[in-house]
């Protein structure tokens, strides 16, 4: 079996080995595959593995021989899935190998608004500490999250994680989802209307997927609910938020900061204007990609490819 991963790079810049699904079959790797080489590239190919590179029905259509697409992420949209499966092509995707990575991002950012580290690490090595008059100083206020109330929109895997964090840091934690569930260890957790967590979060944090109903959720309208001391933080889909709204409502101090690792256009275009905002911690969508979860990411999908060479599917999505 030929098998071509059309953008491994993301997923493995050179720290892992492809041999576990070098083992599966005649393996071409290439860092990164533009529109116009996708075909070219992907022809003869019975299997092909795609992280952010479209599969379209057209592109499909001329890929004769393709059996399989393995998607190297959870999110699939980037494969025509309804002409994979017209074709009998099977798709899989990757989910569950970064809860807990993306749950430690959201807390880097709760904690990155909590505790200031970073203003204040640069002021003290700037001189300010030495020559202040003082033993301590803040630069801005400094809170614990202890007692705060945290809103989760979206209760998945990564959601319940956050849930479990939170209450280990001593924080309230209400969730708006479309499916309330009980979870063991999670009872502590309440559930309410998207407009209470708007009111009553300190911190709302997304976890939903991108779907018509959550498309622009966070707009003026739903911006203008919240706390003006609230956080909001998006690790999720960029397409939850219209960025100039939360860029002026920022500017504005509606809301007093975000924490971004996601952004509508990814890379995101010069002039986005929340690159400029204030108290907007943005990080190029990098929740999912620590050393642990992309070696997990990547056995998952051999896994994947390996039950589907043995006769079976494992993830598959269509």
């Amino acid at each position: 079996m030929k098998i071509v991963v059309l953008d491994g790079y993301t997923l493995n810049p050179g720290d892992m080995s492809w041999d576990e699904i070098g083992k599966l079959g005649e393996l071409t790797v290439y860092d990164r595959t533009p529109q116009e080489e996708i075909i070219g590239r992907a022809r003869g190919a019975e299997i092909v593995l795609t992280n952010k590179t479209p599969l379209t029905a057209a592109t499909i259509a001329e890929l004769p021989e393709l059996l399989y697409v393995g998607v190297l992420a959870t999110g699939y949209n980037i494969v025509d899935i309804e002409a994979a499966a017209k074709r009998g092509i099977i798709v899989t995707n990757v989910p569950d190998y970064s809860n807990g990575s993306v749950a430690q991002l959201v807390f880097a950012f709760l904690l990155a608004q909590a505790s200031q580290v970073s203003a204040h690490s640069e002021a003290a090595r700037g001189g300010r500490w030495a020559a202040g008059p003082d033993f301590s100083f803040s630069l801005n206020p400094l809170h614990e999250l202890s007692g705060q109330t945290l809103g989760l929109v979206g209760f998945g895997s990564i959601g319940q994680q956050v849930a479990r964090i939170a209450l280990a840091f001593g924080m309230r934690v209400i969730v708006h989802t479309r499916t309330v569930k009980s979870i063991p260890g999670l009872e502590a957790v309440r559930f309410v209307s998207l407009e209470a967590l708007f009111r009553e979060a300190d911190a709302v944090s997304l976890h939903c997927p991108l779907t018509p109903d959550t498309q622009g959720l966070i707009n003026a309208h739903t911006l203008a609910k919240m706390k003006r001391g609230a956080m909001l933080i998006n690790t999720a889909r960029g397409g939850h938020v219209v960025e100039q709204d939360l860029a002026e409502a920022l500017q504005a101090g509606t809301i007093a900061a975000a924490g971004l690792d996601v952004l509508g256009t990814e890379p995101p275009s010069a002039d986005n204007p929340l690159l400029s905002a204030a108290n907007c911690w943005i990080t190029p969508h990098i929740g999912w990609a620590t050393v642990e979860a992309r070696r997990r990411l990547l056995g998952i999908a051999a896994g994947n490819l390996r039950a589907f060479l043995q006769g079976g599917t494992v993830n598959q999505v269509n």
